[in-house]
């Protein structure tokens, strides 16, 4: 049996899994997010101290959101612009006055969807609107977000705060747009989301290989965005990414906790419903021919996750739709993963000079997949001492303790 939750756990847990919900409604009445993020923090800390003294209340999150309005009612009172307050004030004091449901948690409005299209407004720059999604949305931490776009923790904040700052300055809707704009906006919400399901999917740092609390809400958010935009195929080629990516979450870890490779998974263990799923969307998708780049990537996973095994994978196939992939959105990283599949299905020695080509432009100096990739392709082909280096500049490069530990392992097999 698992110890309980310490409190600070508990806390922690909770304002992770309910911190994009809340934020979301607190904005959506105090108009500021800077405010509201204030006071939702203020909020965190109180519940350590009245949490350890009172107990858990029913619905921590209801709490949290109670305190958090009457923190910003105290601190617009303060403000010294306290009459121009006086109509969010008002509203906070009657949203105060209303007698509690039986479920608390059914006083917080679900406004992520509004959030994430305000976050997502062309005033603010690609990586801004992304940064800043990720921040208030997914509840990220400013270093996983600077770490995302390998950035330094301090550059990250100052990013967020000229975001919200200007947010709140240019008088930015906080609102989902009007269906006419919905389009312009979409590609921003798809990044949003896939670097949320990808932080999950693969966790940056720390001792967890994976966070399902991340790729769940990804999933959770991809459904939603999918049911306001039907006609827009490329939300549906995401949801089918992220499903198929995650049917196989339990079968990439072991018993304790180490990383296993795909070509080692025990594919009993994957989510065939999820599956089912990702692929019958797929089917739905792929002949209406608007075929976009996370169409292809859904399409690549598809083929592994109908594979009955590794030796069966089509990597002919997953090679020639990396190379479909790289059409349509050139990249480095689309050229390594070509020539992974390449290396399995025609040679090393083309794999190689493809993983050359990739290197050419300086993008991979610190891409650590790179280096992880180049070492497998280098044990494979008998240079065990540069693969030993590469392994070496791989491990270098993770932060997350599961994948050095696999690295390590790698090189001890050498």
């Amino acid at each position: 049996m698992l110890p309980p939750f310490s409190l600070e756990q508990t806390i922690e847990k909770t304002a992770r899994e309910e911190w994009g919900r809340i934020l979301a409604a607190l904005v959506k009445t105090l108009g500021d997010f800077q405010l509201a993020e204030d006071c939702l923090q203020d909020s965190i800390v109180s519940a350590m101290s009245h949490w350890q003294k009172n107990g858990l209340p029913n619905s921590p999150a209801a709490w949290l959101m109670k305190t958090a309005r009457r923190k910003a009612i105290d601190r617009l009172r303060r403000d010294k612009n306290f009459a121009s307050k006086q109509a969010e004030l008002s509203y906070l004091l009657d949203l105060e006055n209303q007698p509690p449901g039986e479920d608390q948690s059914d006083m917080i409005p679900d406004k992520r969807l509004e959030m994430i299209f305000t976050c997502c407004h062309p005033a603010l720059e690609q990586k801004t609107r992304v940064a800043l999604t990720l921040r208030t949305l997914g509840g990220l931490s400013t270093d996983e977000i600077a770490h995302a776009f390998l950035d330094k923790s301090e550059a990250m904040q100052r990013r967020l705060s000229r975001a919200k700052q200007k947010i709140l300055l240019s008088g930015i809707p906080y609102q989902i747009p009007e269906q006419a704009l919905l389009p312009e906006r979409v590609n921003s919400v798809l990044s949003v989301i896939y670097l949320i399901f990808n932080e999950g999917y693969s966790a940056s740092s720390g001792i967890a290989l994976t966070r399902a609390d991340l790729t769940e809400e990804a999933i959770r958010l991809a459904r939603i965005v999918r049911q306001l935009l039907p006609d827009q195929l490329e939300v549906s080629g995401l949801l089918a990414l992220m499903l198929l990516h995650d049917s196989r979450r339990f079968s990439r870890s072991g018993e304790q906790g180490e990383m296993i490779s795909l070509e080692n998974q025990n594919r009993v263990r994957w989510d065939y419903a999820k599956i089912d799923e990702g692929c019958s969307i797929l089917e739905d998708v792929l002949p209406r021919q608007q075929v976009g780049p996370y169409q292809i990537q859904a399409a690549i996973s598809a083929v592994h996750a109908q594979s009955p095994s590794w030796q069966e994978t089509d990597w002919s196939q997953i090679a020639a739709l990396y190379e479909l992939l790289h059409a349509m959105q050139p990249s480095s990283v689309v050229r390594l993963n070509q020539a992974v599949a390449v290396s399995h299905a025609h040679s090393l020695e083309v794999a190689l000079k493809m993983l050359d080509e990739a290197a050419t432009d300086g993008a991979m100096d610190s891409y650590q997949p790179y280096f992880a990739a180049r070492a497998d392709l280098m044990a494979r082909s008998g240079n065990k001492e540069e693969a030993r280096r590469c392994f070496l500049r791989a491990i270098e490069l993770s932060d997350n303790a599961r994948e050095k530990a696999f690295l390590e392992n790698k090189i001890t097999r050498l």
